[in-house]
């Protein structure tokens, strides 16, 4: 899927997403990525959707997002609430919707300038 999004000076655009592959900007990555509205984009290291562990999610916490998009892979799959509890103490606020839809999503909250942070599972094996 090929993203057609309003240019903003500074702040990290998806271009591209095919289920293999994220495209920001002229990056592209064919792993699991945290995706800051602005800055640098970064590895996340969950492979697969059962690798989740709450270690992962506090990686969010030293970006300080005001909201994280949880990007679940090919389909839409929920965290159990006790991966995320790093987040809700500090109440960040967390969606979940399948990759495609979370990086369109997050397209659209990082163009409005909102401090969103995705957490995009791209994942190495096929989904079960």
């Amino acid at each position: 899927m090929k993203f057609e999004p309003d240019r903003s000076e500074g702040v990290n655009i998806v271009t591209h997403h095919d289920g293999l592959s994220i495209r920001v900007g002229p990056a592209s990555f064919t792993h699991s990525i945290l995706l800051p509205w602005a800055g640098e984009v970064r590895a996340w290291p969950p492979r697969a959707f059962a690798e989740l562990s709450a270690a992962h999610f506090e990686l969010a916490l030293a970006l300080r997002p005001e909201l994280v998009i949880f990007g679940s892979g090919r389909r839409l799959r929920f965290v159990p609430p006790a991966l995320l509890r790093s987040l809700i103490e500090q109440r960040i606020g967390v969606e979940t919707m399948d990759t495609a839809a979370a990086c369109r999503t997050y397209n659209v909250l990082a163009a409005e300038g909102r401090r969103v942070l995705g957490a995009m599972l791209l994942e190495s094996t096929p989904a079960a």
